[in-house]
């Protein structure tokens, strides 16, 4: 979700992977569901492990979930870190449809930081 986001925020002003530790391979169903509520089709993507970008120029890296920030490697090259913890709704039991109202408000949350935080950045380079 913090991927697609951070791609239309941030209008190509940057490329913009999305990478786990231990990823699943693909991407939750309900996570999908509800970012097509918001516009975003993310069916046919999947999930990436960080070992997949070693090798490339990383300047910022931002890690959304718990422990995402402890097992992310530093980059050769990487300037910016920066770590916000939000909920993973995958890990949310119970009644379907307060599961689905996690993954909302986590995708809600999201949002609102990738976009305050692209705010700053286009503030502090100029760039409208």
């Amino acid at each position: 979700m913090a991927e697609a986001l951070l791609r239309d925020f941030a209008g190509g002003l940057f490329q913009v992977e999305s990478a786990g530790c231990d990823p699943a391979g693909y991407v939750h169903p309900l996570a999908i569901e509800v970012m097509k509520e918001v516009g975003h089709d993310l069916e046919g993507w999947e999930s990436k492990s960080h070992q997949n970008f070693l090798d490339q120029d990383v300047q910022t890296v931002i890690t959304v979930c718990g422990n995402a920030n402890d097992c992310c490697p530093v980059f050769p090259g990487q300037m910016n870190r920066y770590h916000w913890s939000f909920d993973d709704p995958a890990k949310f039991e119970g009644d379907p449809e307060v599961v689905k109202q996690e993954f909302r408000r986590v995708r809600d949350e999201i949002s609102l930081v990738m976009q305050a935080y692209l705010a700053g950045l286009r503030e502090a380079s100029g760039v409208e």
